[in-house]
């Protein structure tokens, strides 16, 4: 199955014939690293064309945002403030790891998990 280049949708069709595959597949385009006080943190494969710079998607209670590594900026979306604090400690605490992480992305291999903030 392939994903519509120009805006990354997945054809008709393929929903038609089942509609569970491609929510499967789109998952597993964006794997969750760690997850942690309500945050789910993902990093997507192949996804440094928008942004064009290292980043997250972190999902909280129905809030997503895209922030930027290391730095912990974000680049879209919104957070509470007291759940970005937090994700900004966990940043800080494995930017290394997640450097690496989004190497692996970007190259289209699976990112390993990262421990959560505790």
């Amino acid at each position: 199955m392939r994903f519509d280049k120009i805006s990354g949708i997945i054809p008709q069709y393929i929903l038609k014939i089942s509609p569970e595959k491609p929510r499967r597949m789109l998952e597993s385009n964006m794997p969750s690293i760690s997850m942690f006080y309500g945050i789910i943190v993902y990093m997507y494969y192949m996804d440094n064309n928008q942004h064009k710079l290292p980043h997250i998607h972190v999902k909280y209670q129905g809030e997503e945002a895209v922030v930027s590594l290391p730095d912990g900026e974000i680049l879209e979306g919104d957070l509470p403030g007291n759940k970005m604090k937090l994700l900004q400690a966990w940043i800080e605490l494995h930017k290394d790891e997640l450097m690496a992480d989004w190497e692996l992305a970007v190259s289209g291999e699976q990112p390993y998990k990262i421990d959560p903030l505790r």
